[in-house]
Protein backbone atom coordinates (compact mmCIF):
# COMPACT_ATOMS: atom_id res chain seq x y z
CA UNK A 1 0.00 0.00 0.00
CA UNK A 2 1.74 3.13 -1.28
CA UNK A 3 -0.90 5.69 -0.26
CA UNK A 4 -3.80 6.34 2.09
CA UNK A 5 -7.12 7.69 0.86
CA UNK A 6 -9.74 9.13 3.16
CA UNK A 7 -12.28 11.89 2.73
CA UNK A 8 -10.89 12.53 -0.74
CA UNK A 9 -7.41 13.16 0.64
CA UNK A 10 -4.33 11.19 -0.41
CA UNK A 11 -1.27 10.57 1.74
CA UNK A 12 1.70 9.34 -0.28
CA UNK A 13 3.69 6.61 1.48
CA UNK A 14 6.11 5.83 -1.35
CA UNK A 15 8.71 7.58 0.82
CA UNK A 16 8.60 7.74 4.65
CA UNK A 17 6.65 10.52 6.33
CA UNK A 18 6.36 12.03 9.80
CA UNK A 19 3.32 11.97 12.05
CA UNK A 20 3.66 14.84 14.52
CA UNK A 21 2.38 14.26 18.06
CA UNK A 22 0.00 16.70 19.75
CA UNK A 23 -0.90 15.62 23.28
CA UNK A 24 -3.74 17.65 24.79
CA UNK A 25 -3.51 15.89 28.13
CA UNK A 26 -1.98 16.96 31.43
CA UNK A 27 -0.19 13.66 32.12
CA UNK A 28 1.63 12.40 29.03
CA UNK A 29 5.09 11.00 29.78
CA UNK A 30 7.01 13.74 27.93
CA UNK A 31 4.94 16.84 27.15
CA UNK A 32 1.96 16.51 29.47
CA UNK A 33 0.28 19.87 30.07
CA UNK A 34 2.26 21.83 27.46
CA UNK A 35 -0.48 21.91 24.83
CA UNK A 36 -3.67 21.66 26.85
CA UNK A 37 -4.64 25.25 26.05
CA UNK A 38 -6.08 26.23 22.68
CA UNK A 39 -3.41 28.81 21.86
CA UNK A 40 -0.52 26.51 22.73
CA UNK A 41 -2.05 23.59 20.83
CA UNK A 42 -2.68 25.56 17.64
CA UNK A 43 0.80 27.10 17.75
CA UNK A 44 2.32 23.64 18.05
CA UNK A 45 0.26 22.35 15.11
CA UNK A 46 1.47 25.25 12.98
CA UNK A 47 5.07 24.62 14.02
CA UNK A 48 4.88 20.90 13.16
CA UNK A 49 3.28 21.60 9.78
CA UNK A 50 5.95 24.18 8.98
CA UNK A 51 8.66 21.67 9.91
CA UNK A 52 7.26 19.10 7.52
CA UNK A 53 4.77 16.87 9.33
CA UNK A 54 2.43 15.11 6.91
CA UNK A 55 0.01 14.00 9.64
CA UNK A 56 -0.87 15.55 13.00
CA UNK A 57 -1.85 12.94 15.59
CA UNK A 58 -4.05 14.41 18.32
CA UNK A 59 -4.58 12.55 21.58
CA UNK A 60 -6.35 13.46 24.80
CA UNK A 61 -5.70 10.40 26.98
CA UNK A 62 -2.28 9.47 28.32
CA UNK A 63 -1.13 5.94 27.55
CA UNK A 64 1.97 6.03 29.73
CA UNK A 65 2.39 3.03 32.05
CA UNK A 66 -0.12 3.03 34.94
CA UNK A 67 -2.02 5.97 33.45
CA UNK A 68 -5.60 6.42 34.60
CA UNK A 69 -8.15 5.61 31.92
CA UNK A 70 -10.27 8.37 30.42
CA UNK A 71 -13.86 7.68 29.46
CA UNK A 72 -15.15 8.54 26.01
CA UNK A 73 -17.11 11.62 27.11
CA UNK A 74 -14.11 13.15 28.87
CA UNK A 75 -11.86 12.40 25.93
CA UNK A 76 -14.31 13.95 23.49
CA UNK A 77 -14.63 17.08 25.61
CA UNK A 78 -10.85 17.59 25.41
CA UNK A 79 -10.70 16.95 21.68
CA UNK A 80 -13.71 18.47 19.98
CA UNK A 81 -12.92 22.18 20.25
CA UNK A 82 -9.25 21.70 19.39
CA UNK A 83 -10.04 19.54 16.36
CA UNK A 84 -12.57 22.16 15.19
CA UNK A 85 -9.97 24.91 15.54
CA UNK A 86 -7.26 22.94 13.72
CA UNK A 87 -9.67 22.31 10.84
CA UNK A 88 -10.57 26.01 10.78
CA UNK A 89 -7.00 27.31 10.79
CA UNK A 90 -5.31 24.50 8.84
CA UNK A 91 -8.07 23.05 6.63
CA UNK A 92 -5.69 20.97 4.50
CA UNK A 93 -4.06 19.25 7.46
CA UNK A 94 -4.20 15.46 7.57
CA UNK A 95 -5.36 14.53 11.06
CA UNK A 96 -5.08 11.36 13.09
CA UNK A 97 -7.09 10.82 16.26
CA UNK A 98 -5.41 8.77 18.97
CA UNK A 99 -8.38 6.99 20.53
CA UNK A 100 -9.92 3.56 21.04
CA UNK A 101 -13.46 4.85 21.67
CA UNK A 102 -15.96 4.43 18.84
CA UNK A 103 -18.08 7.25 20.23
CA UNK A 104 -15.16 9.67 19.96
CA UNK A 105 -14.57 8.60 16.35
CA UNK A 106 -18.24 8.93 15.45
CA UNK A 107 -18.63 12.39 16.98
CA UNK A 108 -15.39 13.82 15.59
CA UNK A 109 -16.24 12.48 12.12
CA UNK A 110 -18.98 15.13 12.08
CA UNK A 111 -16.20 17.73 12.05
CA UNK A 112 -13.68 16.25 9.61
CA UNK A 113 -12.13 13.10 8.14
CA UNK A 114 -9.13 11.55 9.88
CA UNK A 115 -7.00 8.48 10.47
CA UNK A 116 -7.91 6.37 13.51
CA UNK A 117 -4.91 5.56 15.72
CA UNK A 118 -6.07 2.77 18.04
CA UNK A 119 -3.53 1.57 20.61
CA UNK A 120 -5.75 -1.42 21.46
CA UNK A 121 -6.30 -2.75 17.90
CA UNK A 122 -10.02 -2.95 18.58
CA UNK A 123 -9.77 -4.60 21.99
CA UNK A 124 -10.64 -1.43 23.91
CA UNK A 125 -13.96 -0.96 22.09
CA UNK A 126 -14.94 -3.51 19.45
CA UNK A 127 -17.34 -1.00 17.88
CA UNK A 128 -14.43 1.09 16.62
CA UNK A 129 -13.82 -1.31 13.74
CA UNK A 130 -17.40 -0.82 12.61
CA UNK A 131 -16.91 2.94 12.76
CA UNK A 132 -13.67 2.73 10.76
CA UNK A 133 -15.37 0.65 8.10
CA UNK A 134 -18.45 2.88 7.88
CA UNK A 135 -16.40 6.07 7.69
CA UNK A 136 -13.70 4.70 5.38
CA UNK A 137 -10.95 5.77 7.78
CA UNK A 138 -7.41 4.44 7.52
CA UNK A 139 -6.84 2.45 10.69
CA UNK A 140 -3.66 2.20 12.76
CA UNK A 141 -3.66 -0.96 14.85
CA UNK A 142 -1.08 -1.19 17.60
CA UNK A 143 0.10 -4.14 19.66
CA UNK A 144 -0.09 -3.79 23.43
CA UNK A 145 0.12 -6.53 26.02
CA UNK A 146 -2.70 -5.66 28.43
CA UNK A 147 -3.91 -2.07 28.82
CA UNK A 148 -1.99 1.05 29.94
CA UNK A 149 -2.73 0.48 33.62
CA UNK A 150 -1.38 -3.10 33.50
CA UNK A 151 0.88 -3.35 30.46
CA UNK A 152 4.18 -3.08 32.33
CA UNK A 153 3.28 -5.67 34.97
CA UNK A 154 6.05 -8.14 34.10
CA UNK A 155 5.45 -8.41 30.33
CA UNK A 156 6.62 -11.75 28.96
CA UNK A 157 6.78 -13.52 25.59
CA UNK A 158 8.14 -16.85 24.42
CA UNK A 159 9.27 -15.08 21.24
CA UNK A 160 8.27 -11.42 21.10
CA UNK A 161 8.69 -10.96 17.33
CA UNK A 162 6.86 -14.14 16.41
CA UNK A 163 4.00 -13.52 18.85
CA UNK A 164 3.44 -9.96 17.68
CA UNK A 165 3.54 -11.01 14.03
CA UNK A 166 0.87 -13.61 14.81
CA UNK A 167 -1.15 -10.94 16.62
CA UNK A 168 -1.15 -8.72 13.53
CA UNK A 169 -1.98 -11.58 11.19
CA UNK A 170 -5.07 -12.28 13.30
CA UNK A 171 -6.10 -8.66 13.89
CA UNK A 172 -5.56 -7.52 10.31
CA UNK A 173 -7.66 -10.44 9.09
CA UNK A 174 -10.44 -9.40 11.47
CA UNK A 175 -10.24 -5.83 10.21
CA UNK A 176 -10.31 -6.92 6.58
CA UNK A 177 -13.38 -9.06 7.25
CA UNK A 178 -15.00 -5.93 8.67
CA UNK A 179 -14.29 -4.16 5.39
CA UNK A 180 -11.24 -2.15 6.47
CA UNK A 181 -8.56 -2.27 3.79
CA UNK A 182 -6.35 0.69 4.75
CA UNK A 183 -4.39 -0.67 7.68
CA UNK A 184 -1.19 0.63 9.31
CA UNK A 185 0.82 -1.59 11.65
CA UNK A 186 2.34 -0.21 14.87
CA UNK A 187 4.40 -2.78 16.86
CA UNK A 188 3.80 -0.77 20.01
CA UNK A 189 7.27 0.06 21.29
CA UNK A 190 7.05 0.48 25.06
CA UNK A 191 3.54 -0.94 25.36
CA UNK A 192 3.74 -4.11 27.44
CA UNK A 193 7.38 -4.76 26.58
CA UNK A 194 10.72 -4.69 28.33
CA UNK A 195 13.73 -2.83 26.94
CA UNK A 196 14.99 -6.13 25.51
CA UNK A 197 11.62 -6.81 23.84
CA UNK A 198 11.66 -3.36 22.26
CA UNK A 199 15.11 -3.78 20.75
CA UNK A 200 14.30 -7.27 19.50
CA UNK A 201 11.29 -5.78 17.69
CA UNK A 202 13.31 -2.93 16.25
CA UNK A 203 16.06 -5.29 15.11
CA UNK A 204 13.50 -7.39 13.22
CA UNK A 205 11.16 -4.60 12.12
CA UNK A 206 11.71 -5.52 8.47
CA UNK A 207 9.89 -8.83 9.07
CA UNK A 208 6.62 -6.95 9.57
CA UNK A 209 6.64 -6.03 5.89
CA UNK A 210 5.43 -9.56 5.12
CA UNK A 211 2.03 -8.39 6.39
CA UNK A 212 1.70 -6.12 3.36
CA UNK A 213 0.85 -3.00 5.35
CA UNK A 214 2.89 0.15 6.09
CA UNK A 215 4.66 0.08 9.44
CA UNK A 216 4.63 3.01 11.87
CA UNK A 217 7.40 3.40 14.45
CA UNK A 218 6.50 5.18 17.68
CA UNK A 219 9.88 5.44 19.37
CA UNK A 220 10.08 9.13 20.19
CA UNK A 221 11.69 9.83 23.59
CA UNK A 222 10.50 6.51 25.04
CA UNK A 223 11.92 4.54 27.95
CA UNK A 224 13.72 2.13 25.61
CA UNK A 225 16.03 5.09 24.95
CA UNK A 226 16.00 6.64 28.41
CA UNK A 227 16.83 3.45 30.29
CA UNK A 228 19.77 2.55 28.06
CA UNK A 229 21.26 6.05 27.99
CA UNK A 230 20.29 6.85 31.59
CA UNK A 231 18.55 10.08 30.62
CA UNK A 232 15.05 11.46 31.06
CA UNK A 233 12.68 12.06 28.11
CA UNK A 234 13.76 15.71 27.87
CA UNK A 235 17.29 14.57 27.01
CA UNK A 236 16.31 11.68 24.71
CA UNK A 237 16.25 13.48 21.34
CA UNK A 238 19.65 12.22 20.20
CA UNK A 239 18.71 8.64 21.03
CA UNK A 240 15.38 9.10 19.27
CA UNK A 241 17.13 10.23 16.10
CA UNK A 242 19.50 7.26 16.18
CA UNK A 243 16.64 4.79 16.49
CA UNK A 244 14.57 6.60 13.85
CA UNK A 245 17.38 5.93 11.38
CA UNK A 246 17.38 2.27 12.38
CA UNK A 247 13.59 2.06 11.93
CA UNK A 248 13.84 3.62 8.46
CA UNK A 249 16.57 1.19 7.45
CA UNK A 250 14.27 -1.63 8.51
CA UNK A 251 11.33 -0.45 6.47
CA UNK A 252 9.28 1.96 8.63
CA UNK A 253 7.04 4.19 6.51
CA UNK A 254 5.79 6.53 9.27
CA UNK A 255 7.77 8.04 12.13
CA UNK A 256 5.48 9.16 14.94
CA UNK A 257 7.51 11.90 16.58
CA UNK A 258 7.45 14.77 19.04
CA UNK A 259 10.33 16.48 17.20
CA UNK A 260 9.25 16.86 13.60
CA UNK A 261 12.20 18.83 12.24
CA UNK A 262 14.73 16.27 13.44
CA UNK A 263 12.64 13.35 12.15
CA UNK A 264 12.39 15.01 8.73
CA UNK A 265 16.15 15.54 8.70
CA UNK A 266 16.65 11.86 9.50
CA UNK A 267 14.45 10.87 6.56
CA UNK A 268 16.42 13.22 4.29
CA UNK A 269 19.71 11.61 5.29
CA UNK A 270 18.25 8.08 5.01
CA UNK A 271 17.08 8.85 1.47
CA UNK A 272 20.68 9.52 0.43
CA UNK A 273 21.67 5.96 1.32
CA UNK A 274 19.99 4.70 -1.83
Amino acid sequence: MQSLNFGGRLVDLSTPIVMGILNVTPDSFYDGGKYGGMVEAIEQVGKMIEEGATIIDVGAASSRPSADSLNASEELSRLSSIISEIVKQYPNTVLSIDTYHAMVVDELSKITSFIINDITAGRGDNQILESANRLGCPYVMMHMQGMPDTMQNDPSYANVVQEILQFFIKKSREARLMGIDQIIIDPGFGFGKTVEHNYALLSHLDLFQILGYPVMAGISRKSMICKVLEVNPTNALNGTTALHMTALMRGAKILRAHDVKEAIQTISLWSKLG
